[in-house]
């Protein structure tokens, strides 16, 4: 039998500092997702969404950790209820807004499977702390919060710390990582692909690796896919774009090459800015992706 998918919208914007990515899981399902999973077999079960504040109802205390409490509260609401899909035999799909929606979504899936890989699927490190972040956007700080690094208010939701171990962490697709920031990622023992080891070697056998790397030992593995990862001609909806990127048909070869090994436990699909994008492009890539993650194939 096919899993039921779940899907949970968190239009969340405070993480960033460009207003518009709060509308992308409506304009992800506006992309017929919902009619393209069931084609494909699968009863698809739409939470809606998680409540989410405004930035005008509310004001930054901390300017390098901004809208922290807002975040926190948010983030534990996310992890319950993915928490919740999971244990009811469920594939959560969780929908962004902004990439700090990840603290939260992680943190739901580690909670239910205490043995968990990573894939962070980017162009950025997202491995930024209160000491290192250029902008105090939270939306950088994800992946290290995961891995247990970072604001105590951050890593404490869900109540558990790191929701993930460096071995089975692996980062693919990064091309603009902060200085500082890269010697967090180097000190942090993650694996990391970047877009001059995609383009020396190719993203089949990058993607092997990184299945193997974080499926080894594990339980299930959750992907995290920033749409900034693509190349801005693919996605060119998102608030923080660089040059250079993943091609349409590398992410659907990355995203068949998950389904094939069956490992996926769970997917966040983040940074979709309908107002910088064209014709809703790349809410439409976002939904081909996750299609071939669920098994959608030419034949």
């Amino acid at each position: 039998m096919k899993k039921t998918i779940s899907v949970l919208g968190v239009p969340l914007d405070l993480g960033q500092g460009r207003r518009g990515v709060d509308m992308g899981p409506s304009a992800i399902r506006y992309a017929s997702m919902q009619e393209r999973i069931t084609r494909l077999g699968y009863e698809v079960k739409d939470l809606g969404n998680v409540n989410v504040p405004t930035p005008e109802s509310h004001r930054v205390a901390n300017q390098k950790l901004k809208y922290l409490p807002e975040i926190v509260a948010v983030s534990e609401e996310v992890a319950e209820r993915v928490a919740g899909e999971i244990n009811r035999g469920h594939m959560p799909i969780i929908l962004g807004g902004d990439h700090s929606i990840s603290i939260g979504s992680v943190a739901g899936i580690a909670k239910a499977i205490r043995n968990l890989g990573l894939i962070w699927f980017d162009a950025h490190g997202d491995m930024n702390t209160e000491d290192t972040t250029p902008s105090g956007n939270i939306h950088g700080m994800p992946l290290a919060v995961s891995l247990g690094i970072g604001h105590a208010d951050l890593l404490q939701v869900a109540g558990f710390m790191p929701k993930v171990h460096a071995q089975n962490v692996v980062l693919v697709g990064a091309r603009s990582i902060d200085p500082d920031e890269r010697n967090l990622i180097r000190q942090s023992g993650i694996t990391v692909f970047d877009m001059h080891e995609i383009d020396k070697r190719g993203m089949s056998a990058v993607m092997e690796d990184a299945i193997r790397i974080a499926s080894k030992g594990v339980e299930g593995v959750h992907l995290s896919l920033d749409l900034d990862a693509f190349d801005p001609r693919e996605a060119p909806g998102v608030g923080t774009p660089v040059l250079g990127g993943v091609t349409y048909r590398e992410g659907h070869l990355a995203m068949e090459m998950l389904a094939a090994a069956n490992v996926l436990t769970s997917v966040d699909v983040v940074e979709v800015n309908p107002i910088l994008d064209v014709e809703n492009r790349t809410a439409r890539v976002a939904v081909d992706m996750i299609c071939s993650l669920l098994g959608e194939t030419v034949i």
